[in-house]
C-alpha cells in the first residue's frame, strides 16, 4: 500500500478517503465483492468505476478505464477495468475508496488486513500488589 486511509475531521475537511494500492498503468482491477456497477465515467480528470455491493456499501476505483458498463452485475474477483493515467500518485497506483451509508470508511476493513481488537480486563482499583 502506498498511502493509507486518513479520516477527515469533517465532511469537507482534508483527509485521504481511501487507500492507494501499488499498480501500474494497464494492470487489471477486480471487483472486491459481488455487486452492480453504478457509475462509469470521469470525475474531475480521472476515470472512475463504482460498484454497489448491497447494505448501502459502495466501492470506487480510480483511475480505471472500465471494461464493464453501468448496470452490469459483477462477481468478486471479476475484472472491471484497467489502471489508467491521471491518479494523484502519478501512474503507480490505483485509489480504492469505500462508502457505507454515504460516509467514507477505510477499505482495509474489507481486506482482512486488520487484526481483531481484544479487550483486556482493567486491573483492580487500589494499590498494585507486590
Amino acid at each position: 500500500m502506498l498511502r493509507s486511509f486518513e479520516a477527515p475531521a469533517g465532511r469537507y475537511a482534508a483527509g485521504h478517503r481511501g487507500i492507494d494500492l501499488v499498480a501500474g498503468e494497464g494492470d487489471t482491477v477486480r471487483s472486491p465483492a459481488d455487486g452492480v456497477v453504478t457509475f462509469v465515467g470521469t470525475v474531475v480528470d480521472r476515470p472512475v468505476v463504482s460498484i454497489q455491493h448491497g447494505n448501502d456499501l459502495l466501492s470506487s476505483f480510480e483511475p480505471v478505464t472500465a471494461t464493464v458498463s453501468e448496470g452490469d452485475r459483477v462477481q468478486a474477483g471479476q475484472v472491471i477495468g484497467i489502471v489508467a493515467t491521471g491518479a494523484h500518485c502519478t501512474d503507480r497506483c490505483v485509489h480504492f475508496g469505500v462508502r457505507r451509508h454515504g460516509q467514507y470508511i477505510s477499505p482495509v476493513l474489507f481486506l482482512g488486513a486488520l487484526a481483531r481488537a481484544v479487550l483486556l480486563p482493567l486491573p483492580p482499583a487500589g494499590p498494585v500488589p507486590r
